[in-house]
């Protein structure tokens, strides 16, 4: 069975058995019979977390625990608006918050700040957007790696595209700010 808990770049959560680079959670979002209660959460922490770590090894969906959510990569995690886990990915982390703007504290206040961003698309130029933003461009989803735009899917990312013109960027705010500055999202290996 398939379950629901793979996400787009548009933060939906959508059954479909590709497999994903990450793995992440908003918290409980499943009831007892593996089956999406909700899809909004009050928690406000996003995390896009290892596949694997210390050997742990989880049963999906257990009741009453987190909801794991799968990603074709970083750069779609990202754009859902999670931000690296400060436990399974702690360089990243560490990079993450550094590079994000303002005076991130701590993780709260990361947390917070990105809360207030997600699911808020906002309009740019192609050329400003640095490499590992995605975009929305007729109801698709893209991605802006080395230069050139590519179609995203669960499986991966369709052939390069002509990049040009104003899109709608689907990445919240802070974290291009944050790539921009540096930090560089994993990208599925689809995407060259």
């Amino acid at each position: 069975m398939t379950l629901r808990n793979r996400v787009t770049p548009f933060s939906t959560i959508e059954a479909n058995p590709a497999r994903g680079m990450f793995m992440g959670n908003r918290g409980c979002l499943h009831g007892e019979y593996k089956n999406l209660e909700v899809e909004e959460t009050r928690e406000k922490r996003w995390l896009v977390c290892s596949l694997n770590f210390k050997g742990r090894k989880r049963v999906l969906m257990r009741p009453g625990a987190y909801t794991e959510l799968f990603f074709l990569d970083e750069a779609t995690a990202l754009a859902a608006g999670h931000r690296p886990c400060a436990e399974c990915r702690r360089k990243n982390y560490d990079a993450f918050l550094k590079l994000f703007p303002g005076k991130p504290a701590n993780a709260e206040w990361l947390d917070r700040n990105l809360a207030s961003q997600r699911g808020r698309p906002y309009p740019d130029e192609f050329a400003n957007l640095p490499d590992g933003t995605m975009y929305e461009l007729n109801g698709d989803a893209f991605l802006k790696w080395h230069g050139r735009a590519f179609r995203w899917s669960h499986d991966g990312y369709g052939p390069a595209e002509k990049p040009g013109g104003p899109v709608e960027v689907i990445t919240p705010e802070g974290t291009v700010e944050a790539i921009a500055k540096g930090y560089r999202p994993a990208v599925h290996p689809s995407a060259r």
